[in-house]
């Protein structure tokens, strides 16, 4: 057995929650994570999340405080979180620049819609946008109803081709069609390599600002597995925890060189794209940044930028693909038929089962996935057609292809044989395996 970590400060003030965390901690070293939006921080991230910067309230942006005492750790931190951010994608600091205040990459999106859209029912017509449908792999706050890109803002959704690859031409005809303001690309459950410069094209031909989500893929463009958005985008986001392998957190990048005047302007004064964005996330959005958080999004960012870093993403999709051709020969269809990058969605339907089932028998034998629709999904999102898997995590634990395999063939197994002594046997081996990868920093 290991050792676990004791939490002695935490012990002694509150034992109720030091024991959740040590739960926690046993829970994340035992099981094995493929959902696709989790990683296992480094302990420096970890560190710098818990530093004394917490105690600081710092409303505003370096050199334009609200409160005093800021200079000494806070605004250094974050010009250095920008720079690391703004070199870590090869972007000139005169043309482009990086706000890393957002908490969440939910929150950075609503600041760029918030920045640039007229709302719906505006008296002065609203805009229009585009953004790739939910079940096909797009994200919540690309406009899908329930959430706030949808509730506030008229969204246009595209979806995939026949091939389940991006219609591209579909989003050519909605351009045509809406004369949106904001085409919007990136997604949280599509498998294949995103074409930036395809979109990028239809965005200058119908006049619209593109903006790409990277939430997903930001580590592997930053290690150059997947192709970059900055030379055809005007606004890219991302979160900082799923391949970029960070804390919590969220970063805006926003060109400064395109001028306009903001949506409910009286004065219609222009502003660059990047200052719009900063407004609209102080104070349009909120209040003082975590500094913590920035603090440790900087760490992550140094991190991405190592030789290290770039062979590790590379084993990202190595692992992918290898894991999505073991299920493959196992009789699973993968959506768009196979993965370029970390994740890949099983459609679960010529097993007879729900995402939901699927992903409760794969948890009780230490698999952590999530369900997730496919493409026209006959069931209810509550229980899904299918389950969505990705291998940051399981690659930073040291994992390969034959893990990959492995891990391959108990989902089969798991599929055919939901009792719940096949679960706990192969529950058992998992943990084996597990104990053999342990995360980084975990005793």
């Amino acid at each position: 057995m290991r050792r676990t970590l004791k939490y002695p400060n935490l012990q002694k003030t509150d034992p109720e929650i030091a024991a959740f965390n040590r739960l926690e901690e046993e829970r994340q070293f035992w099981y094995a994570d493929f959902i696709a939006s989790e990683n296992y921080a480094s302990p420096a991230v970890r560190e710098a999340s818990a530093s004394v910067n917490t105690n600081k309230y710092s409303e505003g942006y370096p050199g334009a405080r609200y409160y005093k005492g800021s200079d000494i750790a806070i605004d250094p931190v974050e010009i250095l979180a920008q720079k690391r951010a703004l070199a870590l994608f090869a972007l000139d600091e005169d043309t482009w620049g990086a706000n890393v205040q957002p908490a969440s990459g939910s929150e950075a999106n609503f600041a760029v819609y918030g920045a640039l859209l007229k709302q719906k029912n505006h008296p002065e017509n609203e805009d229009v946008a585009l953004g790739m449908r939910l079940d096909f792999g797009g994200h919540l706050t690309h406009g899908f109803h329930v959430s706030f890109s949808g509730k506030f803002f008229h969204f246009e959704q595209y979806g995939l081709d026949e091939n389940e690859i991006i219609d591209y031409d579909q989003v050519e005809k909605l351009a045509e069609t809406w004369k949106p303001k904001l085409i919007v690309c990136g997604a949280s459950a599509y498998s294949r390599i995103i074409d930036f410069e395809r979109f990028g094209g239809i965005a200058k031909k119908h006049g619209a600002l593109l903006m790409a989500d990277i939430a997903h893929i930001a580590g592997l463009i930053a290690g150059g597995v997947h192709p970059s958005p900055f030379p055809h985008c005007d606004i890219v986001t991302t979160t900082t925890h799923k391949t970029l392998r960070g804390p919590r957190g969220a970063i805006i990048f926003a060109r400064k060189d395109i001028l306009l005047v903001p949506p409910n302007s009286k004065d219609n004064k222009a502003k660059s794209l990047f200052q719009l964005i900063n407004q609209a996330v102080f104070p349009g959005l909120q209040g003082g940044p975590h500094n913590q958080q920035t603090e440790a999004i900087a760490v992550c960012l140094k991190e991405a930028s190592t030789p290290e870093f770039r062979a590790y993403v590379k084993c990202i999709v190595k692992n992918s693909q290898a894991l999505a051709q073991s299920l493959q020969k196992y009789g699973f269809r993968i959506i768009s038929a196979g993965t370029d990058n970390h994740l890949m969605l099983l459609d679960l339907r010529a097993f007879d089962v729900t995402g939901e089932d699927a992903s409760e028998w794969l948890y009780r034998a230490g698999i952590v996935t999530n369900k997730n629709a496919i493409p026209n999904d006959p069931r209810p999102p509550r229980l899904a057609s299918g389950i969505r898997l990705g291998t940051p995590a399981a690659t930073t634990r040291g994992m390969g292809t034959r893990e990959m395999k492995q891990f391959a063939r108990w989902i089969y197994e798991i599929m055919q044989d939901h009792s719940e002594q096949n679960l706990q046997k192969i529950k058992g081996q998992v943990r084996a395996l597990c104990q053999k990868f342990p995360p980084p920093g975990f005793n």
